[in-house]
């Protein structure tokens, strides 16, 4: 009992040290990331369970968020709920699919889009929710936007004001994005 005792102590010091013990380095590709949520999961290649990879590790080593499918190499620890990245070492992102190749989303919903690439204003997103709504202008009809959606194409949320670009389709119940992004070359002012 003596020694699981000490033991427990010895890693709590290490822990409040920041002085990281036992690192293991792997590679996988990141299985999804939600920037929103703060975290997602690595899936080794060399079978073992999936990594936690949380946002302030990647921010640490430079990178704000990640793509589904991208390849990584970091360094490993043990957590009590499994293994964590502790360093992220390198990120390739060069053979990622384009997203109309990745898997369809994990949405109620599927959409086929049949609009090309839109400008459009984001008129309220809800984070809490998991969805918001853009427009293309006065007088057309408002483009319902799910959480999945944007965090296929990396983004954590929708700010009113914000000029996105817009792939669309028919839903259920109106107009659905099936692709989004910022505008960075957008001429109209952003909100912030």
């Amino acid at each position: 009992m003596g020694d699981s005792s000490s033991h427990k102590e010895f890693r709590l010091d290490d822990a409040v040290l920041g002085d990281p013990v036992d690192l293991m380095e792997i590679s996988g590709t990141i299985k999804w990331f939600d920037v929103a949520k703060g975290f997602g999961f690595i899936v080794p290649d060399n079978g073992m369970e999936d990594v936690l990879l949380h946002v302030t590790c990647l921010r640490r080593d430079g990178y704000q968020t990640v793509m589904e499918g991208t390849r990584v190499v970091c360094e490993i620890q043990k957590r009590d709920r499994g293994y964590q990245a502790f360093r992220v070492l390198s990120m390739d992102q060069s053979n990622l699919p384009h997203p109309s190749q990745l898997p369809p989303a994990r949405t109620k919903v599927q959409v086929t889009p049949t609009s090309g690439l839109e400008r459009a204003i984001v008129k309220w997103f809800n984070r809490t929710k998991g969805f918001g709504f853009v427009s293309r202008g006065e007088g057309t009809e408002d483009i319902f936007v799910h959480m999945e959606t944007l965090r296929r194409f990396g983004l954590a949320e929708l700010r009113p004001g914000q000029i996105v670009l817009v792939r669309f389709g028919p839903g259920g119940k109106g107009l659905m994005a099936a692709e989004i992004h910022p505008d960075n070359d957008s001429p109209f002012p952003q909100s912030h």
